[in-house]
């Protein structure tokens, strides 16, 4: 059976004090071909030597431009066939790739794929407001990037991450692909555990809320140019 190189891509920015567990789960993945590029976000802190213990790892430096920018310049790097994208605070499971790619084989018509998720509160950290605490028990669908994983034409056609968002870039990208029509599909398992401290992007609730109303505005956008587009070659037919 056809099997593919599998790009991982890594966006760092200050991350030492969980960096290398995550480069370790993504080292044990069970499948075989794959190659990992972290793109340092301009770190002050240790994260650069921590990334050089790992020789397989493929490292690159940007000025501090943002976890968006870096996941981009880690797109531009990778030669995978598919892509696949992991925070630097998250854990994989060994067969997170495996699955997956096993998954978009056996099903050519799929462009991309997600899993469930669960999260995990850091030893000694508060529970952040957002998160109920039954959400720590609980498994969730993951429109993340790091239960993601998507073939590399499919990227290439929906576009990289939208750099105006600094934190729903994701979620802009899910639309976008969407509205596209892209095929996906949410695997059962649970191949991502999600780490939760008071560091995470996700508690900046402000800049959350006003980057999804844009999103959702931009997708109401693109459906009605389609949507008139389509009326007008019916029209013209």
């Amino acid at each position: 059976m056809h099997k593919g190189l599998a790009s991982v891509i890594v966006p760092v920015y200050n991350g030492s004090r969980y960096l290398a567990k995550t480069l370790e789960s993504v080292l044990a993945q069970e499948y075989p071909d794959v190659e990992v590029i972290a793109v340092d976000d301009g770190s002050t802190d240790g994260s650069a030597e921590i990334i050089r213990r790992f020789p397989a790892v493929r490292y690159f430096y940007q000025e501090n431009q943002g976890v968006t920018v870096a996941r981009n310049n880690g797109i531009s790097r990778a030669t995978g066939e598919y892509i696949a994208f992991i925070d630097q605070d998250d854990i994989w499971t060994p067969d997170k790739l495996a699955v997956q790619i096993d998954y978009l084989e056996k099903n050519p018509g799929t462009g991309f794929v997600l899993s469930k998720s669960r999260m995990f509160l850091e030893s000694g950290a508060d529970l952040p407001p957002w998160l109920k605490p039954s959400y720590l028990e609980e498994e969730h669908v993951g429109f993340i990037p790091g239960t993601f994983l998507v073939r590399r034409n499919v990227l290439d056609m929906v576009g990289h991450y939208d750099a105006r968002y600094a934190i729903a870039s994701d979620t802009d990208w899910f639309s976008r692909a969407m509205d596209a029509g892209i095929s996906m599909h949410t695997l059962p398992a649970v191949l991502l555990y999600k780490r939760v401290h008071t560091d995470n992007l996700s508690n900046e609730d402000d800049t959350i809320r006003e980057e999804l109303l844009k999103v959702f505005r931009d997708s109401i956008v693109r459906k009605r140019k389609r949507a008139a587009a389509k009326a007008g070659k019916e029209k013209a037919s």
